[in-house]
């Protein structure tokens, strides 16, 4: 087994990905209900700043109010990036079959809870979310809060097959073009990193 130690700096805001409602799923459901409040008297009822809140996604808290992110959305960032990486020859990713279940099963993530550490205050960002559906295009706006460019984290990868830490090296490598978090194709997210001892 190889562990390495890995700092992470992102060199683009990073967007929270949690849904602040915690009762996302039931409420989601119950807005099916035929007798569901409308929108307009779900926002008197408990005020456009709660209805707000509700939709925003933001990012999950330490018991002490820092924002932090788990292991599983870096082991998925390591999917996804093996999962573009392999398109590409010549490249370690390329070399791994099946590669879902080797990171399932042998690529980890130390820590549960991943701390962000950043200077100064989160934010939030508003922006449109558009869809073609059959009936039509549909515009919606999504609400994320927000980490500064210059945001810290610190996590050790461990691999259970010694073989496998080059292609962690170069998915790591991978986050300067397409990061982690809420919009990361627009480039948010995005982060360069090294290792620590």
């Amino acid at each position: 087994m190889q562990k390495m130690k890995v700092k992470v700096t992102f060199i683009n805001p990073i967007l929270g990905s949690a849904s602040a409602n915690p009762e996302v799923h039931s409420e989601f459901i119950a807005s099916k209900a035929p007798d569901a409040p409308s929108r307009k008297e779900e926002i008197e009822a408990l005020g456009a700043d709660e209805v707000e809140r509700k939709e925003m996604t933001v990012f999950a808290r330490t018991e002490d109010g820092t924002p932090h992110l788990w292991d599983y959305q870096i082991r998925g960032f390591f999917k996804h990036a093996c999962g573009m990486l392999k398109n590409v020859p010549g490249t370690e990713s390329s070399k791994i079959k099946a590669f879902k279940k080797y990171i399932d099963g042998l690529v980890f993530v130390d820590e549960r809870r991943i701390p962000l550490q950043f200077d100064g205050e989160m934010t939030s960002l508003q922006r449109p979310l558009r869809a073609q559906t059959a009936q039509g295009e549909r515009v919606a706006l999504a609400n994320s809060e927000m980490c500064p460019a210059g945001t810290e984290c610190e996590f050790t990868v461990s691999v259970l097959r010694d073989d496998l830490m080059p292609a962690v090296r170069e998915w790591l490598d991978y986050g300067r073009l397409n990061g982690l978090g809420q919009w990361h194709n627009s480039g948010m997210g995005r982060f360069e990193w090294k290792e620590v001892a």
